[in-house]
Order: C-alpha cells, then sequence, then structure tokens
C-alpha cells in the first residue's frame, strides 16, 4: 500500500468530516488503524497521530471450563468498548509480534482489548473446546464493569478463530452480551475447508447456485502451511504408533520455521534446515511424509488425507453454518485471494447468516490470509475504511 493512495483516503475522510463530527471520528480512527497496521510512515501517519490512545498492557487470567487461561490485557486511557481479540493457529500464543501490535492498534483507537491464550490453536490443533474457551473470555470480561460497562463486549476472530468466534457469539451465554463480532479471515465450514487444503478444489461461490460441488468450482494450489497442519494432526491415522510423536516433533519443527519466516528469516532459515535434518533420521513411512513437508508437496500430502477428511469432526462447535446465529451483527472481512482459508468461505458464512442477523461483508484485494498486503486503487482503500469505521462505531 502507497502513501500516495492512503492520501487520497486521507482527503475523504477529511470531505466526510463536513457531514458530521462524531461520524466522522469514527472514520478518522478507521484511517489512523489501517495506517498503522500496515506500518506507515509519513505525512498520512503524521496527520493522524492525534487517533492515539495511551495503552497500558498487563498479563492476567481468564477462568474456563477447560482450566484458567493466560491472557494479556490492553486498557487505553478512553475507550468506548471492551472486545476479546483471538488469534488462529500459531505456537507464539500472545506473544505473537502481529498479534501483539493489532492488540496495541486497537487499544489506541478506543477498544479495551483482552487477548486470551488458546493452548489447542497453539498447536495448531482446531478443537470444541476452542470455542469454549472464547466464549468463556467474553462472558469474563462481560462481567467486568470497569471494561463492559454496558455489559456487552465485542469479539474479533482471525484465521479459524473467526468461525469459531461466530459460534461462540452465538450461544445463550452471549446472546445478550456479544456486542458484534468481526471474523477476520475466517471459515464457515470447517470439514469444507480441509477438502480444500488437501484437494485444491474451492467450491462455487453461493450466488453460482451450484452448492459446494460440480461446475462453478476452481482448482487453485492451497497454501502448503495448512495441508502441514492436516498432517500434524492425522499422524496417528498414517504412520505406525512408534512414529507418530517423532513425526509431529519434525511437523512442529517445519511450523515453527513458517512462522519465523514472517518475522526473523535468519531464524527461519536455521530452523527449515534443522526440520530437514530431522527428517532424515526417521524411519519410514514417517520419513516420506516428512519429506513431502519439507519439500511444499501439497498434492502429495493431499492425495493421502483428501480419503480421511469425512473422519474429521463434524462438532458444531466448529462451523459456524451448523450452529445458530449471533443476535448481534456480524463483520465479515476477508482477503479476495486467500489460499489458506478462501474467501469463497465469507460468501458462504454470509449466505449463512442472512437473514438471521446483520452481516456486513468485505472482500479486499489489500489483504493476504489475515493481514494488510500490497499497493491498491484509493476505492479499495476507502472499502476497508469505512468497514472498520462502521465496526468502531459499535
Amino acid at each position: 500500500m502507497r502513501l500516495r493512495s492512503l492520501a487520497v483516503a486521507g482527503v475523504a475522510v477529511v470531505t466526510v468530516a463536513a457531514l458530521s463530527a462524531p461520524f466522522c471520528r469514527s472514520y478518522t480512527r478507521s484511517a489512523a488503524l489501517i495506517v498503522r497496521m500496515a506500518g506507515l510512515q509519513g505525512p498520512v501517519a503524521g496527520a493522524l497521530a492525534w487517533e492515539r490512545e495511551p495503552v497500558a498492557a498487563h498479563d492476567t487470567q481468564v477462568p474456563s471450563r477447560h482450566g484458567a487461561l493466560r491472557a494479556r490485557l490492553y486498557v487505553p486511557d478512553r475507550y468506548r468498548r471492551a472486545i476479546v481479540l483471538v488469534a488462529g493457529v500459531n505456537a507464539l500464543g500472545i506473544d505473537e509480534p502481529r498479534l501483539y501490535g493489532l492488540a496495541h492498534e486497537l487499544a489506541g483507537v478506543g477498544y479495551a482489548v483482552l487477548t486470551p491464550e488458546l493452548p489447542d490453536l497453539q498447536r495448531y490443533d482446531v478443537t470444541p473446546r476452542t470455542t469454549d474457551m472464547i466464549e468463556d473470555a467474553a462472558v469474563w470480561l462481560s462481567n467486568q464493569p470497569r471494561l463492559a460497562r454496558d455489559g456487552r463486549v465485542g469479539l474479533v476472530g482471525i484465521s479459524f478463530a473467526g468461525g469459531l468466534s461466530i459460534v461462540a457469539a452465538g450461544r445463550p451465554a452471549l446472546r445478550d452480551r456479544a456486542a458484534f463480532v468481526l471474523s477476520f479471515g475466517g471459515h464457515a465450514n470447517f470439514q469444507r475447508v480441509l477438502r480444500f487444503l488437501c484437494s485444491g478444489m474451492e467450491p462455487a461461490p453461493p450466488d453460482a447456485g451450484h452448492g459446494t460441488a460440480g461446475p462453478g468450482q476452481r482448482h487453485r494450489r492451497p497454501h502448503d502451511y495448512g495441508v502441514v497442519i492436516v498432517l500434524l494432526g492425522g499422524a496417528d491415522r498414517v504412520v505406525p504408533p512408534d512414529q507418530v510423536e517423532p513425526l509431529r516433533a519434525a511437523i512442529l519443527t517445519f511450523l515453527r520455521a513458517s512462522h519465523y519466516d514472517l518475522i526473523d528469516r535468519r531464524k527461519a532459515a536455521e530452523t527449515f534446515a534443522e526440520a530437514r535434518r530431522i527428517a532424515g533420521g526417521l524411519p519410514e513411512p514417517a520419513r516420506t511424509f516428512m519429506q513431502q513437508v519439507n519439500n511444499r508437496d501439497v498434492e502429495g500430502l493431499g492425495q493421502t488425507f483428501l480419503p480421511l477428511i469425512d473422519q474429521a469432526s463434524h462438532a458444531p462447535a466448529l462451523s459456524p453454518d451448523k450452529s445458530p446465529a449471533p443476535a448481534c451483527p456480524v463483520y465479515i472481512l476477508h482477503g479476495a485471494d486467500d489460499n489458506v482459508i478462501p474467501a469463497v468461505e465469507s460468501l458462504w458464512l454470509g449466505r449463512h447468516l442472512e437473514g438471521r442477523t446483520r452481516t456486513r461483508t468485505l472482500l479486499s484485494r489489500i489483504i493476504t490470509h489475515a493481514e494488510l498486503n500490497s499497493d491498491q486503487d484509493k476505492r479499495e482503500i476507502w472499502q476497508l475504511v469505512d468497514f472498520f469505521a462502521s465496526l468502531l462505531r459499535r
């Protein structure tokens, strides 16, 4: 994203100011949030610097039915609403630098932010009890009168946590406590995403009239990260019992390297080399599977696991389209060319929620899987500013 493009968006924000000062404040906050999420410097960032509240962060614990959760609270000097912010699968949990940065930026534009640490997602496992933990964290936050002054909270879920947050918000305990839900790169149906990761067949959009099979599908190469996570969870189905844990340990090394590749290229190279070394010491067939991981052989791994997808969990807690809809507004944001969870999932999610609750959906070329990406025209930027401005008014 270039500064010249955001400058145009900045001019549009100033124009809106002439309409209504309170209404405009949501736009200046939204523009400031996007500028800082993109890490931009220069005149636009300087002009919006005043839209940043001082933020104090501290660790805490949140009770849940599955045990206490480590958590972090980001509390600005002034805030309108408290939110629960949950990242997708990553080993660093609430210490992940991008999550830490996003929480700070959301707090800086007027949210009190709670980031609970979800142990299964840290282990690259998407489980029904993770949805329970999101629900429990939101209920706890809604019961903190200093933070949730009206007893209601927002939920923001990234990647797989986006779909899980929608499921949690639709449960009875949160029906009157959820102010809104934002699914950022999330899913409607968990098994359908697993099929995409293993086959590369992306379902047709709902308006194509063909459902999820047959005409209207398209093939695109999924990100290797996803099918490796499938192998991690299904290792016990493809190798002898004595090879399961050694194979999983090797896979986790590769996944750590993939994560480091986003924040520390030198450490990533060292960890990828370690994954290759470990693969050489594994017995067959674990060695072959790990070599496919290291070679990013999506097709080979996918062919192995595609027949096993129907054995994966069908639990309603994993799929919004199998669960009651939230009563609160649902915001659905997705990268238009996402190859981890395809953007068509958000279209199906919007279709499922249609008539059940208020929704707003935006597929954006500015976003990859769950972060801001590249230069786009002013219309794309304005759509994103307008989307977040609407959210910030909740």
